[in-house]
């Protein structure tokens, strides 16, 4: 049966959907749905006095062998970021939603933004590889959910999903029995069952012998890490393409602005990068057949920047804020 459906109660269903256990969060707009549907529910649940509180109670709760999931917007996701690089190092794993507002600082809490994407890939210090996924609908964001969790369990680390106020506080109807999903349950000993095991934040092996003077072992972790990730990360090869032959100039954009570019499916040709990073491998390929590519997003260039690097070449940029519509975007091109 279809329902009518908010983009953050999705959010909510799809981490029910994938077996959540645990939710901490903090209440901030215009994330703020996700932690009400969760006081509702039958979810272990906890409002914190702050982000930072929210995701350490979230690091507990998967060290003791739960599915745990915390969202935020912008100035949250700024006071997570040392509780996140440590997650990565001790490889814990979570899913972390970052719906995001005009920043920096508690900016313009009300007003939708894309300003946080290079903060979830680089946002702790020291080498990790986050997968980042960005939904443009109602049902991408349940189904999304669930992938989150999958990735998370298979990588043992934070996976994120980025949103915006206009993806967030979106109603589209969907029949959410409907779609077809496979959920994966990784068996994970609670800590106190881990014998030796460190969980300092420090380089340690597996059986929690401390590594942390010799830089050949961390050579070697990090590229394993990295390589788990890629490997992992290609099952969720997410992105959507519009061809258009007629045309000598590939748009990009994602979330909101996404969903305003394929009315332009005429003009030119539309690629969405669903997952944010890694980087999807075919863009490399699909941006060879056109002369101009130009990146659309709401910030000032961030993404950008990125596929500026992965294509080797420099690429156009429209920079949008607030106003999302069609007539804004075409005025920029």
């Amino acid at each position: 049966m279809k329902e009518l459906i908010q983009g953050n109660q999705a959010i909510y269903l799809g981490a029910k959907k994938a077996g959540i256990s645990f939710y901490a969060g903090y209440p901030i707009t215009p994330a703020s749905e996700i932690m009400h549907e969760f006081a509702k529910s039958d979810v272990k649940f906890i409002q914190a006095e702050d982000e930072i509180a929210s995701i350490n109670l979230c690091i507990g709760a998967s060290l003791g062998g739960g599915k745990v999931m915390t969202a935020t917007s912008g100035p949250g996701f700024s006071l997570m970021q040392e509780s996140i690089g440590y997650a990565h190092m001790a490889e814990v794993p979570m899913v972390i939603v970052d719906v995001q507002r005009v920043g920096p600082s508690t900016g313009m809490p009300t007003i939708g933004a894309q300003q946080d994407v290079m903060q979830t890939r680089y946002g702790s210090h020291g080498d990790y590889f986050p997968i980042v996924f960005y939904p443009n609908s109602v049902e991408e964001c349940f189904k999304l959910t669930i992938d989150a969790f999958n990735a998370a369990e298979r990588t043992m680390s934070p996976v994120v999903i980025l949103s915006d106020a206009y993806i967030a506080h979106l109603f589209e109807t969907f029949d959410v029995e409907s779609v077809e999903v496979d959920v994966i349950n990784r068996e994970r000993k609670p800590l106190g069952e881990l014998s030796g095991q460190h969980f300092t934040g420090l380089l340690h092996e597996s059986d929690g012998t401390l590594k942390t003077m010799d830089s050949d072992f961390y050579n070697k972790w990090i590229v394993e890490k990295k390589n788990n990730v890629d490997k992992v990360a290609n099952d969720y090869d997410f992105y959507d393409y519009f061809e258009n032959e007629n045309s000598d100039t590939l748009l990009i954009g994602f979330g909101v602005v996404s969903r305003v570019l394929n009315s332009l499916k005429d003009k030119y040709a539309i690629f969405r990068p669903i997952r944010m990073f890694p980087v999807v491998e075919e863009l490399k390929s699909i941006a060879e057949k056109y002369k101009k590519v130009v990146v659309v997003e709401m910030n000032s260039g961030q993404y950008k920047s990125v596929v500026s690097g992965v294509l080797g070449k420099e690429v156009e940029g429209v920079s949008i804020f607030g106003d999302v519509s069609k007539e804004v975007i075409l005025n920029k091109l």
